[in-house]
């Protein structure tokens, strides 16, 4: 999350960390999911997310 800061530190307001179960790892932008670890089956690579995020904020 610490990347995300760093990359973004102006266009993010929070990050949030919600506890689940099940092996859940979620990260969703203003509501819209943009990445699900249960659909891929894995964690996503730091500079993916750092993209993914990036894209959903540009998108606003």
């Amino acid at each position: 999350m610490e990347l995300l800061l760093d990359k973004y530190e102006l266009q993010i307001g929070e990050i949030a960390l919600v506890p689940s179960s099940g092996g859940r790892f979620e990260v969703t932008v203003d509501g819209e999911l943009v990445f699900s670890k249960l659909a891929q089956k894995r964690f996503p690579e730091d500079e993916e997310l750092i993209e993914l995020v990036g894209a959903r904020i540009s998108a606003n």
